[in-house]
């Protein structure tokens, strides 16, 4: 009892040496929570404050965002974690949504064509979900505060509710069509016939007894029991395919995180079904033989990085996939002699054509939210999670108010169409039943002199690889300080469809580049229309740097000072 009071006095007078500060650029020097809503980074740093480590908080993080961030935060998804430890050991945890048991290869081609709306907005668009599975495996091998103290503050964001902002409203009304499709999704974020505005309170009554089922029974509460025969009835009723057998058969997975060097740093990051590991050590492979000028957004500069993005993504379209079913490639995208044979396909006079760099040539043996964490212990975290398009299918389960993902579209669906981010796939990203979809999701921890440096990862559909290498490049070789290497201008090339995407470019660029034969399209550096949103932290020396992004109104980052 003694060591108790003991303890409980020792937390008090930590918690009031403290000094927490919060802004969308913060600096502290004990620990960093950066997420994309204010809510959820706030329930991260009590968690972190109240003694809990960079896991908890993430689970405490993400639970929360199924609440406060219903067009990407979720339980009816699924992500990826990237966890790397004070003692050096690094890990990853894999929490994909799989295709249901009942799953067939043509099961979106009507008449000998792609049937987009099936493949989004639809019951059968959606996954067997993960991200309870993941959380709770996450916890279990490396958390150290009870679970259902890290789901109590989502239960009471959703029973309570919050008060919904500008950014949760532009989504609503964005997604107006498909979510008014479904009357439970219709019930929750609609008011007189109108998506909810800002400044409405935001009840989920019966997301928060699935919680605190989850709470009390940990990943039985959504895999087994009432939650999962509601699941089950409801696909049922609706042409779905996800039965209580693919609920009870679905398991997160611990695998080892892709690791590669790139000069003086060591690159932590995800496997497959990501594709954003391997091909971050594709790019950064290639791009270390290539002399860069000091400008970041020269044309040259443009131009050769351009290039390597081409030739990354021409190569996921034929050689990633859900590596427990396809042999994946991996020493080719890691290999340092392999990189500098493919920098020989680089045209450094003007911009390729797609048939150039089309995949044989090499003779190769949403929406979705990110955050980062480092703990005062010197743990971090980088986790991406997602229901592919915002608000997933559109689809909620009636009676649990989880909506569903629409990852299924992630699948190739038929070789060389494209699905709804114009990526293109093969054999290696068929759909199998139990099979996991091809991801773009690059939850990354750079390292340096074996310790953190940057901890990000990025939204973005196919656009998150891009803005991670960024980030990367900016920070690094371009010497930027934290807040320039994520406000920077973002250019994105994926090879199909042949356009350079940017977000601002002044006129002499734009003309610069047309004469090196680039088609332009802009995106705006917004929500709707980035090069990828990032949640970042940067560590110099003994100082943390938590920066939001400024595309987007929400996010928040706060960092702790002793």
């Amino acid at each position: 009892m003694i060591r108790v009071i003991f303890i409980y006095f020792l937390l008090i007078q930590i918690i009031l040496s403290e000094t927490t500060i919060r802004g969308k650029v913060v600096e502290a020097d004990s620990s960093m929570v950066v997420t994309r809503h204010f809510l959820a980074t706030e329930v991260g740093n009590n968690v972190l404050r109240n003694g809990g480590n960079a896991v908890d908080a993430s689970v405490a993080i993400s639970f929360a965002l199924a609440v406060v961030l219903p067009q990407a935060g979720n339980i009816g998804g699924g992500g990826f974690m990237v966890i790397h430890q004070n003692n050096g050991q690094s890990t990853s945890i894999d929490y994909r949504e799989q295709a249901p048991l009942k799953s067939t290869e043509k099961m979106f081609i009507t008449d000998d064509k792609y049937n987009q709306e099936l493949a989004l907005e639809s019951y059968l668009s959606s996954g067997t979900p993960g991200t309870v599975a993941g959380l709770y495996l996450a916890h279990r091998k490396y958390g150290s505060v009870d679970w259902p103290l890290l789901i109590q503050p989502a239960i009471d964001l959703a029973e309570n509710g919050f008060l919904i902002t500008e950014t949760l409203e532009h989504a609503l009304e964005n997604n107006i069509n498909k979510l008014k499709k479904f009357a439970a999704t219709k019930d929750i974020f609609f008011k007189h016939e109108m998506t909810l505005r800002a400044g409405d309170r935001l009840i989920q009554t019966d997301l928060a007894n699935t919680l605190k089922l989850i709470a009390k029974n940990g990943m039985d509460g959504f895999y087994r029991g009432e939650v999962a025969r509601f699941i089950e009835k409801a696909m049922l009723a609706n042409d779905g395919l996800i039965t209580q057998q693919d609920l009870l058969s679905y398991e997160a997975k611990e695998r080892d995180p892709i690791i590669f060097d790139y000069k003086e740093l060591e690159i932590v990051t995800m496997p497959p079904a990501s594709s954003g590991g391997l091909m971050l050590a594709l790019m950064l492979n290639i791009i270390e033989n290539i002399d860069l000028d000091l400008e970041s957004q020269s044309p040259q500069n443009i131009l050769k990085i351009s290039e390597v993005m081409q030739i990354a993504y021409s190569l996921r379209s034929v050689y990633l996939g859900d590596s427990d079913f396809y042999q994946v490639p991996f020493q080719e995208f890691l290999s340092k002699d392999k990189a500098k044979k493919l920098l020989q396909n680089i045209n450094f006079q003007s911009s390729s054509t797609k048939e150039s760099l089309a995949p044989e040539n090499f003779k190769f043996k949403e929406n979705t939210t990110h955050y980062s964490v480092i703990d005062q212990f010197g743990n971090a975290v980088s986790n991406t999670t997602t229901l592919n398009t915002a608000f997933g299918s559109g689809v909620v389960i009636d009676g649990t108010g989880i909506l569903m993902n629409n990852e299924m579209d992630d699948f190739s669906s038929s070789p060389g169409v494209e699905n709804y981010f114009q990526l293109l796939g093969n054999e290696a990203n068929k759909i199998e039943p139990l099979k996991r979809p091809l991801s773009s999701m690059t939850p990354t921890i750079v390292l340096k002199d074996r310790e953190p440096y940057i901890i990000t990862g990025a939204q973005g559909g196919s656009r998150i690889i891009t803005a991670v290498l960024h980030i990367i490049l900016n920070y690094y070789d371009f010497k930027m300080s934290a807040s320039e290497s994520v406000s920077a201008n973002r250019y994105h090339h994926q090879w199909n469809p042949n356009v350079l995407m940017y977000e601002y470019m002044d006129l002499s660029l734009q003309n610069e580049l047309e004469r090196l034969g680039f088609r332009l399209y802009r995106r705006p550096a917004n929500y709707d229309y980035s090069n990828g949103i990032t949640s970042s932290i940067m560590i110099e020396e003994n100082k943390i740097i938590g920066v939001s992004d400024p595309r987007s109104k929400d996010y928040l980052a706060i960092g702790i000072s002793k």
